[in-house]
């Protein structure tokens, strides 16, 4: 990535922000994945809360990329995305008691508008450098939430495969904080 990818000072600020959101965002999805691998085997009072927590945890972080964005502040992607996860989180208390395929089913097109929305806030924002793992990460949540959904209609239908979701979904996030490090650092 050249010097010039991130140009003016309010960008630097931009991409700081957005670095330290995505180290908190991979840490988050790491010991979210632990805990659903460990209890996600079926629907219980820690599993369902922690179904129910995820997309909370993604509208703060909306809300909190928001407020630090100065550039490059796709605010109908943001917003869209908050309304998205709280619809989600609503849908999934909803759907725990219809049992674990229709909680694939709302996660998977959860997945799937979300990781569009992720797409064209990282084409929007691939200038401040750093976005080629969130354009990668919102291209294959599309194709996980398919998963997600067409699974639930099968003999396989498992919790702790959002697990997996959330833990590759976290890398991204990790790539996206170091390449982003590395275009502040070479504007500052």
């Amino acid at each position: 990535m050249s010097a010039s990818t991130v140009a003016d000072p309010s960008a630097v600020a931009t991409a700081t922000s957005l670095r330290k959101l995505y180290f908190v965002r991979f840490g988050f999805a790491i010991v979210w994945a632990a805990l659903m691998f460990a209890v996600g085997k079926e629907l219980g009072p820690v599993t369902i809360g922690l179904l129910v927590l995820y997309p909370l945890f993604d509208v703060a972080a909306a809300v909190v990329d928001f407020r630090s964005s100065r550039t490059a502040r796709p605010t109908v992607g943001l917003y869209f995305n908050m309304a998205l996860s709280l619809l989600t989180a609503i849908g999934l208390a909803v759907a725990v008691t219809s049992g674990i395929p229709a909680v694939l089913r709302v996660w998977g097109v959860w997945a799937i508008t979300a990781g569009l929305v992720q797409l064209i806030v990282a084409i929007r924002r691939y200038k401040l450098g750093g976005q080629w793992a969130m354009i990668l990460s919102g291209g294959i949540s599309v194709f996980a939430g398919t998963g997600f959904f067409l699974m639930a209609g099968g003999p396989n239908a498992m919790l702790t495969s959002v697990a997996g979701y959330a833990t590759l979904g976290g890398v991204f996030f990790l790539i996206s904080a170091l390449r982003l490090g590395r275009a502040a650092k070479k504007e500052s």
